[in-house]
């Protein structure tokens, strides 16, 4: 497994990959790596001869006042897990290296990014587009794989790369849960017994709201209403949104069709969760590569 540091060698390494008649799988990362990660790097396995995992704590993607400082890193830890997964190139640069002294190009998708996680995050999607651009320029994926727990991420992502024509393809993969339904999410190492029980009341309004429509409700207004009372009855839980929206506008819908999701951000013992549901339940997952 090659580890690279800086953006010189990793577009090198690229360049060569491509030269060699070889396709390229990426997987972009902020590292701290779980089941859920690993999952990315198999479907990029199964859809490339060459993957990439890069592992970057993209400091423009968090406000003033969010967790970047506290956000777990195990480099360590994560690069034994990436060779135990046969990844080819593993890239982790220096915050230095990816917005050195003089900085100031930024990639905004208008009309997505305000929405939803944006109420709460203003400016997050624009550091999210930023980085995982500048790392396509590097990496040269022919297919980037993204989860669906962050559904937002994913769809903003996927208008980019059709709005500026980018010759990659972005794959949607199924969230990942841990054994009590908790999405898989680095962010999880930090709750404490205690907090993790009280977590679960998100992902229990949102399997509420997949069985109320599995049964033929489909009222929005009134699957929220009593979704949103599974979480406020929990101890210590601070509710930021619940919505059900369509996912290509992200704007809210007035009932449950193909094509919606219901999605949803919380506060627990000072982390912060984010969940979704997608209906129909089936969500898109990568195909094997040919040959």
């Amino acid at each position: 497994m090659r580890q690279i540091r800086t953006p010189e060698e990793m577009a090198a390494c690229a360049a060569e990959v491509k030269r060699s008649g070889r396709t390229i799988g990426f997987v972009p990362t902020m590292g701290a790596l779980h089941e859920g990660h690993l999952t990315l790097v198999r479907q990029a396995r199964m859809c490339a001869d060459f993957v990439v995992v890069s592992i970057f704590v993209n400091p423009a993607q968090f406000g003033p006042n969010e967790d970047f400082a506290s956000y777990p890193r195990d480099i360590e830890g994560d690069l034994r897990l990436l060779n135990s997964e046969r990844v080819d190139a593993v890239f982790f640069p220096t915050e230095r290296e990816m917005y050195p002294e003089g900085y100031r190009t930024w990639v905004d998708v208008g009309g997505l990014s305000e929405k939803l996680e944006g109420r709460f995050r203003p400016g997050h999607f624009r550091g999210v587009c930023t980085i995982v651009l500048k790392l396509f320029c590097l990496v040269l994926p022919d297919a980037a794989f993204f989860g669906w727990k962050d559904a937002q991420q994913f769809i903003i992502i996927r208008r980019m790369a059709t709005d500026l024509n980018l010759p990659v393809r972005i794959v949607g993969v199924p969230t990942w849960r841990e054994p009590d339904g908790l999405a898989g999410s680095s962010r999880n190492r930090r709750l404490s017994d205690e907090h993790r029980r009280h977590a679960l009341c998100l992902s229990r309004a949102l399997h509420f709201i997949r069985e109320k429509v599995s049964q033929g409700e489909t009222d929005t207004e009134s699957l929220l209403a009593r979704a949103r009372r599974i979480i406020a009855e929990e101890p210590g839980v601070v509710l930021q949104y619940l919505d059900i929206v369509d996912i290509e506008q992200l704007d809210p819908v007035a009932r449950v069709v193909p094509g919606t999701m219901a999605a949803g951000a919380i506060l627990v013992g000072g982390v912060r969760l984010i969940d979704n549901v997608v209906f129909p339940a089936d969500e898109p997952t990568a195909g094997r590569k040919e040959g």
